[in-house]
């Protein structure tokens, strides 16, 4: 079993759920990122303004955005390919040359030399404790050929897929056209997972699932969410706002709250130490994507996302889970 009562799952299917992962591909439809970390070292203010001065000592990037949720997949032991774009810069060499090394399909990448690599350069201390972050980015929906390429890019990826996943961070590349291939693609045959932003919630309409956060389903409902109750509610206006199957809130340190078309369900947080949230969207959406593709339930998805997401948050900055951390997270959970 997994948790309290009410997020239940037997380990037997557990395991067999995530021995499937290795049989299901992914297409992850989303805004690509790079993640810059420049560590250094705080000792004293500086004189010309009351800012830390930073010694450097290292410097390292990592896959963020919808890069991230690609690594996730085959880290749990999926397969993924993204569709997505870069602009024609270092950032966008080094994007792609970390995917591939992850094993990621990045025939799906499309170059845009007219806008810049979406990426987050954060200056940290030795103690992961972040002084700035800067950003480089153009947020603008892609247009024109890009669009044209991108939705091409879905076209050829999705036939072969077991799921699709949209990792949407308003950074252009979602498009309301993007989102209707993605929803042809999908038609029913395949899960439809959606990681939502609000301004784009009126495009969503059709998916499998939905995933806002606490803040964003307060946002899209105009409710406040403090409660199990208000959950419910907020959960269900959601739902018939978006037209979609089912949405899964959420909450932080409350855990998660799933509605569908079997009912409501409350799922406990499983984290134990959090470390850094950076990214756990990430990690719950992929695993919900495999799950659903190997014949889990929802709610099963669901438990599983939740284990997930409490593995991640343990570790600094966009981080990844394995099958193998993931099933010792259940193991752990029911001593």
């Amino acid at each position: 079993m997994i948790g309290p009562a009410g997020a239940q799952l037997d380990q037997a299917r557990v395991h067999h759920l995530v021995s499937r992962f290795s049989s299901v591909r992914v297409l992850v439809l989303g805004d690509l990122m790079l993640d810059r970390f420049i560590v250094g070292r705080v000792t004293r203010i500086s004189p010309e303004a009351p800012v830390p001065i930073v010694r450097f000592e290292s410097e390292h990037a990592r896959l963020g955005g919808a890069a991230n949720v690609a690594h996730n997949v085959v880290a749990l032991g999926g397969g993924a390919s993204v569709v997505g774009v870069i602009g024609s810069d270092s950032a966008g060499a080094a994007l792609t040359a970390l995917l591939r090394d992850a094993g990621v399909d990045i025939s799906g990448v499309t170059t845009d030399p007219s806008r810049p690599t979406t990426e987050k350069a954060r200056v940290v201390t030795e103690r992961n404790q972040q002084v700035a972050r800067i950003d480089y980015e153009r947020d603008g929906d892609v247009a024109g050929p890009v669009e044209l390429r991108v939705v091409d890019a879905l076209r050829r990826g999705g036939a072969s897929a077991q799921a699709i996943l949209v990792s949407d961070y308003l950074k252009g590349t979602v498009t309301a056209a993007a989102m209707a291939a993605a929803r042809e693609i999908a038609g029913g045959r395949v899960p439809l997972i959606v990681d939502p932003k609000i301004p784009h919630l009126a495009s969503y309409a059709g998916a499998t699932l939905i995933t806002p956060n606490n803040q964003e389903a307060e946002d899209a409902t105009h409710r406040r969410i403090r409660t199990e109750d208000e959950a419910r509610e907020a959960a269900h206006e959601f739902r018939g706002r978006t037209a979609c199957g089912a949405v899964l809130i959420t909450r932080g340190e409350q855990g998660m709250w799933l509605s569908d078309g079997d009912g409501d369900r409350a799922i406990p947080a499983s984290a134990r130490e959090v470390a850094d949230v950076t990214g756990a969207g990430d990690t719950v959406v992929a695993t919900l994507a495999l799950t659903l593709a190997a014949g889990g339930s929802l709610f099963e998805a669901a438990v599983l996302a939740n284990q997930a997401a409490g593995v991640v948050v343990g570790k600094f900055g966009p981080a990844t889970v394995s099958a193998d951390e993931l099933i010792a997270s259940v193991r752990a959970s029911v001593g």
